[in-house]
């Protein structure tokens, strides 16, 4: 069997292990902590974990979701951050295949698939992420030619200076985390990406609102982290933007 024929396979197993540090990342980072040290331990009974206890999906499953140790509960949060890594980077690959920035959007959906639990969960977008992923969204186009060095500029005035004019305009109803977060996806799709990433996100998360509203969960002044709905117009742009913007263009 050629390399070529199992590569979707080991993109996927590669997500998942991928997607084992994500979740260390996920937990740690808004609390400040390190991600390298110490290592993978129960939260309850603090006993270190062992690597087979470690295994992407497949421990949690054999454990059925308990700590081997004192038998606390094991997230279910932990598999399906993993499983969902595992399909990121499949789905990459399939679209980009052994490309020389495929790596780059790896890292780059890694990243995003941080943020947008951690801003989830806790409504906050870390600056450790965004602003070392904007350096790498500007000198990559040097070494890579997915765009110009010129349009990545231009994609993170446009991405940063459109949501700080709106932050002013809403009078704070949108968050420093989420200029910063815009402007590094612009460095990585251009102003082109950022009209669509932000069409995108608005479109979704007017939806989310309005369904959360019509449930009672949510009230019209009650805020909702508006970062995975920008990541997931950036995702989708990524991925299949180009017939996005075909599509749009041959319907006008």
């Amino acid at each position: 069997m050629g390399i070529a024929k199992i590569a979707p396979f080991i993109s996927f197993i590669l997500g998942t292990i991928i997607g084992s540090f994500l979740n260390v990342c996920i937990y740690r980072l808004p609390r400040k902590e390190s991600v390298v040290s110490p290592p993978s331990h129960c939260r309850s009974c603090d006993s270190r974990i062992a690597w087979y206890d470690n295994v992407p999906i497949v421990s949690w499953l054999v454990l059925r979701g308990k700590c081997r140790g004192c038998g606390s509960p094991i997230s279910i949060e932990y598999p399906i951050v993993e499983f969902v890594t595992g399909l990121i980077y499949l789905f990459t690959y399939l679209r980009y295949g052994q490309s020389p920035y495929l790596v780059i959007y790896l890292l780059l959906f890694s990243a995003f698939l941080v943020i947008a639990i951690i801003d989830f969960k806790h409504q906050i977008i870390p600056d450790m992420i965004t602003l070392p992923g904007t350096a790498i969204g500007i000198a990559a186009p040097f070494f890579l030619n997915y765009m110009t060095p010129k349009a990545s500029i231009i994609g993170l005035l446009v991405g940063g200076g459109l949501f700080f004019l709106i932050a002013l305009l809403s009078r704070g109803g949108m968050g420093g985390g989420d200029i910063k977060l815009m402007a590094m996806i612009g460095t990585f799709v251009g102003w082109p990406g950022v009209l669509v990433t932000t069409m995108i996100g608005s479109l979704l998360g007017a939806i989310v609102g309005i369904a959360l509203m019509i449930m009672g969960k949510k009230g019209r002044k009650s805020q909702i982290p508006f970062g995975p709905f920008l990541i997931i117009g950036a995702t989708v742009y990524i991925l299949w933007g180009g017939y996005i913007i075909r599509w749009y263009l041959y319907s006008i």
